[in-house]
């Protein structure tokens, strides 16, 4: 059973930076591409960012120029790197990855929050 693991949130003042992290083994050697998710409270789950098994990445409107997907394949970690953090990008962060049967059965981790300040 394929643990996912998210880790790097926490809380900063508006303009700050945080990575976030999610480890899932199994990623590379299965060649899955991985999404991130987020929700804040009362709202609905939003997509943020994907990074294909092949290196293409796509992001939201309301995130593009401020965060970078990016993947290590030796450590099965996929990062998102957040700049320039704006109260509304306080939400719980999930990472979920895709790509053929093995990495769509894996079930979702427990999340990173991030709090952004004012």
């Amino acid at each position: 059973l394929v643990q996912l693991v998210e880790s790097g949130g926490g809380s900063v003042q508006a303009g700050g930076s945080l990575r976030l992290s999610c480890t899932a083994p199994g990623f590379t050697s299965n060649r899955c591409g991985m999404h991130w998710y987020r929700q804040a409270t009362g709202k609905q789950r939003e997509w943020v960012s994907s990074l294909s098994s092949d290196g293409i990445t796509s992001y939201a409107d309301s995130v593009k120029g401020r965060f970078t997907i990016s993947k290590d394949n030796s450590k099965d970690t996929v990062y998102l790197q957040m700049n320039s953090l704006k109260p509304e990008d306080t939400a719980m962060y999930s990472c979920k990855p895709y790509g053929g049967s093995w990495c769509g059965a894996i079930s979702w981790g427990q999340g990173t929050q991030v709090t952004v300040s004012s």
